[in-house]
């Protein structure tokens, strides 16, 4: 009883977050809804009552469009129809689709963050990411099986992303050149840089057929693939690595005190180098496994400033894999049922971009949630080494 106490006070001040986010953004929905605020002279419970009206329709319809209508999943789970139960599942679907790539570049972030260094080229790594994937599918189509050939080419993929990452941590490592500048201007260099590499190559002959991710789930409209799966996996994997071995108690030394671990003996240079690839080969795999899924090239995709939410992300999860996922999810949540909010009630999407973002910035900023409910802070435990727990910035 004691731990399940404990839980649901730890999620007490997240769940206000949220709830606080979603009532300042139904302030401002009803203060911009100038139709029915027209005729707040003539009318005024009419005027009020119907800008309330389009919040009350408004969140139910962005619940749904994140993961579902219960009531038309059990249906459809009792019908057994297989169209029926992919247009119940599909709302949780797209939210696992937008929400994968963020995972990905979140645990890349979360690797170089513990390393001390602040990696802002998820962009251009996430699109030289992609170009490795979609050149090395090409050269290996009908040549290898394709479960094989998908393998190569999201190593391609990784590959290619790491190498993008190396080069900004073996300037730091080297020259002593700032990882913020380099990673900002190699995301200006990408674009470029992939439309003369894919210039270069041309086409000749008619397109390969590229191996392509399968879906999670064999129904219509439903575009949840095994990237999904690969992306919880690497959580565990990337949380091993950091918590469980040599290597990552040298990273997080580095990103603790650079002039202690130097020290200890722990090579800074090498240790620079390699977690900025590591960042990179993580964000190239998200976005080989995104390329070649089934949702490449239509809507619920990443954004091409994806790594500003992937760094609000990361740092919002307190550095840690299991928190990037759950992060990566509610972010995803958000936008799909945002877009689903648009369709339903028409409320413009650069309203509901506003709420998303007042979620995150609630839930990254407890203190503020706390000082708003009048909650007394955590007490610190030895855990946090007598520190109240939140997000921590790289130094």
């Amino acid at each position: 009883m004691d731990r399940i106490r404990d839980a649901l006070r730890r999620a007490l001040t997240p769940a206000l977050a949220v709830f606080t986010a979603f009532l300042l953004g139904a302030i401002v929905i009803v203060l911009t809804d100038f139709e029915n605020l027209r005729q707040i002279g003539t009318d005024p419970l009419a005027a009020i009552g119907g800008a309330l009206g389009g919040v009350l329709d408004g969140y139910p319809a962005m619940f749904a469009g994140a993961i579902g209508n219960p009531d038309l999943v059990a249906a459809a789970i009792r019908s057994g129809n297989p169209e029926d139960v992919a247009a119940a599942l599909r709302p949780l679907s797209e939210t696992l689709v937008s929400a994968t790539p963020f995972i990905f570049a979140g645990l890349g972030l979360a690797v170089s963050f513990h390393a001390g260094l602040f990696n802002l080229g998820v962009d251009g790594q996430f699109l030289i990411g992609g170009l490795g994937a979609a050149i090395t599918a090409t050269l290996v189509a009908g040549y290898l099986p394709p479960p094989i050939a998908l393998v190569v080419a999201v190593l391609g993929g990784t590959i290619a992303g790491g190498a993008y990452g190396f080069v900004p941590g073996f300037l730091k490592a080297r020259t002593g050149a700032h990882e913020v500048i380099t990673t900002l201007m190699l995301n200006g260099v990408a674009p470029n840089l992939a439309f003369l590499i894919v210039g270069m190559i041309g086409r000749s002959g008619p397109p390969a057929v590229l191996p392509t991710v399968p879906r999670l789930f064999d129904l219509p409209t439903i575009r949840v693939d095994y990237g999904f799966i690969v992306a919880l996996a690497m959580a565990v994997v990337v949380s091993w690595l950091l918590f469980r071995t040599t290597r990552g108690f040298e990273f997080r030394a580095t990103g603790h005190n650079r002039t202690a671990a130097r020290a200890a003996g722990i090579r800074l240079g090498r240790t620079t180098m390699l977690a900025m690839s590591l960042s990179g080969g993580l964000v190239g795999m998200g976005s080989a496994l995104f390329l070649l899924g089934p949702a490449a090239g239509l809507p619920g995709g990443p954004s091409m400033d994806m790594g500003y939410v992937a760094i609000a992300l990361a740092l919002l999860a307190g550095r840690r894999p299991s928190g990037v996922v759950v992060a990566a999810l509610f972010y995803g949540a958000l936008t799909t049922g945002a877009k689903n909010m648009v369709v339903a009630t028409g409320i413009p999407l650069a309203l509901l971009i506003v709420i998303v973002a007042f979620a995150i910035m609630f839930v990254a900023a407890p203190e503020l949630t706390r000082s708003i409910w009048r909650l007394s802070s955590p007490k610190p435990s030895a855990e946090t080494g007598g520190k109240t727990p939140g997000p921590a910035v790289p130094t």
